[in-house]
């Protein structure tokens, strides 16, 4: 038996933000697609929201979120674009302890194979805040299936070889602990 196959699923608590001025619960696609995405891998749709295009609203419900002990990871979707009302990036980076750099440049490479150059007008980001993990995402169903499907599904599983973001969930906020 493998050492990746040795390991027990750990499920997640995954909190989803839907960004966007004209979204309601009734027509969220995007958030409909994590939260889909999320509840099949076998994580916890710890929470959900839709708020408008408002930096100062957003970076306040990531910061209530991250201090939220039921979620382990954010994950919003929409207003990561070049627009002015695109704030989301902003507010994220707002938040933020530590930027993971990688995932954007991730993102954008599996974006590249399903949209060509357009990639490049995407602005995902990710980063860890108080011991959380918080992904910015496109507002497209397509973005956030390929977002999940190619990077996150893989890093949110503790069974992932060979490393993962859920085995060091632990150790991010080391650095606020007293010593």
């Amino acid at each position: 038996m493998s050492e990746a196959a040795a390991r027990d699923f750990v499920p997640v608590r995954i909190a989803v933000l839907t960004v966007s001025d004209s979204r309601t619960e009734a027509d969220d696609r995007s958030g409909d697609t994590l939260a889909g995405r999320i509840e099949a891998a076998g994580h916890v749709l710890a929470r959900r929201a839709i708020l408008p295009d408002d930096r100062a609203a957003i970076a306040a419900r990531l910061r209530e979120w991250c201090a939220d002990t039921e979620v382990d990871v954010v994950i919003s979707t929409g207003g990561t674009g070049l627009t002015g009302r695109d704030v989301t990036v902003e507010a994220h980076r707002d938040v933020y302890d530590k930027e993971i750099d990688a995932f954007g440049t991730v993102f954008t490479h599996v974006s590249m194979a399903k949209i060509g150059t357009s990639a490049v007008q995407s602005r995902a980001c990710g980063g860890v805040a108080q011991g959380t993990y918080l992904f910015a995402l496109p507002g497209s169903p397509g973005a956030c299936r390929d977002a999940w499907d190619e990077i996150l599904a893989a890093q949110l599983d503790y069974r992932h070889r060979p490393c993962n973001f859920v085995e060091i969930m632990p150790r991010l906020d080391e650095h606020l602990r007293r010593k």
